[in-house]
């Protein structure tokens, strides 16, 4: 595997006002929105790291309105990333995209992702709209996860990147970040975005990640057009689609394996094809057009999301 990034030292992020280290509150003064920026919630995905440096390295950040909150979370599995095994640095003890529900991080467990969600929650949970920025163990084009509501679609198309938005059907777990309290309540205003920006270690997840963030930043008001304007790399998408997932497909045993050479967003035509296979267990799509949202590629523990199956709905 090709490492085209270079994981930034964040060292000088450590200490801050907030008293949590990595966790930056910057306050404007004036009434506005909380904003969060998160970075890191996977250790290996460098793109989020970069994107937040990129950011500090601009000059002062000051929101113009309200707070922004710039989190890296997971630094202590960023810390041990080896590019000789980059995919060993996800996590320390566990996913920490899974512990998001309120009786498993105020619960008895303990693990490093666990106390690191604890340190996060207080933030979390103040962010009236929240961007968590991600990146994908196989080649795909960029893809927005806006949760299980259309609120999250509708945020995304505000935004206007990037071409492909998911409305999905969650994790069987674990509660995502992204997903937590207000954001995944159709009738708050609280509103949460998780992009995807690509494959892992390729140079174009950072270009997107950090595209994301500085029209992010402009669509919440923490940023006028003209510090935003010059700062863009890329061009809009001509027109977004949004997949639904219809169901996910988990392994019933590590014999999980693809029947032919998939990736992710591929369309398979008709209903009835094989796709997939788990010992005696053949998998089948159950509509026309089925797309392949983030197939895992790699051999799975039972129970493990292997890929979620949909379609184009707009």
């Amino acid at each position: 595997m090709l490492i085209e990034l270079t994981p930034p030292d964040l060292t000088a992020y450590q200490t801050s006002a907030s008293g949590v280290d990595y966790v930056h509150l910057l306050d404007s003064g004036r009434p506005g929105p909380t904003v969060m920026v998160q970075a890191l919630t996977h250790g290996n995905e460098l793109c989020g790291a970069i994107a937040l440096d990129w950011l500090f390295r601009q000059g002062p950040v000051q929101p113009l309105v309200g707070r922004l909150i710039l989190s890296f979370a997971n630094v202590q599995a960023y810390q041990r990333f080896d590019a000789s095994d980059p995919s060993d640095s996800r996590y320390v003890d566990e996913d920490l995209n899974r512990v998001w529900a309120d009786d498993v991080l105020f619960g008895s467990g303990d693990s490093a992702e666990l106390r690191r969600a604890r340190q996060l929650q207080p933030f979390v949970d103040s962010a009236d709209f929240l961007l968590d920025i991600h990146s994908m163990q196989d080649a795909c084009r960029p893809l927005m996860v806006c949760g299980l509501l259309d609120k999250g679609a509708a945020f995304a198309r505000e935004l206007g990147m990037p071409g492909d938005l998911l409305i999905d059907t969650g994790h069987p777990s674990g509660l995502r970040m992204r997903d937590r309290g207000g954001f995944g309540d159709p009738a708050s205003p609280r509103n949460a975005l998780l992009i995807e920006c690509g494959q892992h270690w390729e140079r174009s997840s950072a270009d997107v990640a950090i595209d994301s963030l500085v029209r992010f930043l402009r669509l919440t008001g923490m940023v006028d057009e003209a510090w935003a304007a010059p700062r863009l790399r890329l061009p809009l998408p001509a027109q977004q689609h949004t997949i639904r997932v219809n169901e996910a497909v988990t392994a019933l045993s590590r014999d999980f394996h693809f029947l032919k050479p998939v990736r992710g967003l591929d369309v398979i035509a008709k209903a009835g094809t094989p796709f997939a296979q788990d010992g005696d267990t053949v998998f089948k799509t159950s509509f026309d057009d089925t797309v392949l949202v983030m197939p895992s590629l790699k051999h799975g523990l039972p129970g493990n999301t292997m890929v979620r199956l949909g379609r184009f709905v707009i």
